[in-house]
């Protein structure tokens, strides 16, 4: 393939690594994360290719030969240690179950990056190293209710405190719009059914001593 003087020259391998350390500098990656990385700096320089006249069809052999390139980079960094999806899937998921994020939620957040499903069965399961599943999942609704002003939480401050006075106002049936207002936030975050209404229904002296076995467990 004869590339245009005006057209930058493909990434090689060393470039390409140069991207990777690079990025891993500054972000923590997955395999996976760091692959796309790659392709997308490919990527770029295809349009270029593209943009300076090179046919699409002589890209074609090019542009294959440099995906295998890219795995050949990421395992190179898997191998040096600075690519670990286990540490990744552990230390991502100890930091969304304590900002109220379920586990389905979890889950769904680690497969995005490409980490494979035992990793990330794993990961939820130690997220809180004393706590159960279950445990866990009902800490992490325990986080979202404190954040949303929910349950056990709904006497704290709101920044829109006319609604709370409404509701007051209005009686049991206001009170119940806003139960089944507050599991539809729980159900919409990936909260089952069961742990919504044991967060709701929860004693305010309860929660507050959930909360805290999960600061101590930070």
């Amino acid at each position: 393939m004869t590339i245009p003087s005006e057209c930058p020259p493909p990434p090689d391998r060393t470039r390409l690594r140069e991207v990777a350390l690079a990025h891993l500098a500054r972000f923590a990656a997955t395999r996976h994360d760091l692959e796309q990385v790659l392709f997308r700096r490919v990527a770029r320089w295809e349009r270029a290719a593209l943009k300076a006249g090179v046919d699409r069809d002589d890209l074609t052999g090019k542009s294959e030969a440099l995906r295998d390139v890219i795995k050949e980079v990421a395992a190179d960094m898997v191998r040096l240690g600075a690519v670990n999806d286990e540490d990744y899937a552990r230390a991502r998921a100890r930091r969304l179950v304590r900002s109220g994020r379920s586990g389905k939620a979890v889950q769904a957040h680690l497969a995005s990056h490409g980490v494979d499903a035992p990793l990330r069965e794993a990961a939820l399961e130690g997220a809180v190293e004393s706590f159960s599943a279950q445990e866990t999942e009902l800490a992490a609704a325990l986080v979202l209710a404190r954040k949303r002003r929910l349950g056990p939480f709904a006497s704290l401050p709101r920044l829109n405190s006319r609604v709370t006075a409404q509701a007051e106002d209005d009686g049991p049936q206001a009170e119940q719009a806003m139960r089944h207002k507050a599991l539809g936030v729980f159900a919409r975050s990936g909260f089952g059914h069961d742990v919504a209404r044991r967060v709701l229904d929860m004693e305010a002296e309860e929660a507050e001593e959930w909360t805290e076995r999960l600061r101590a467990e930070s």
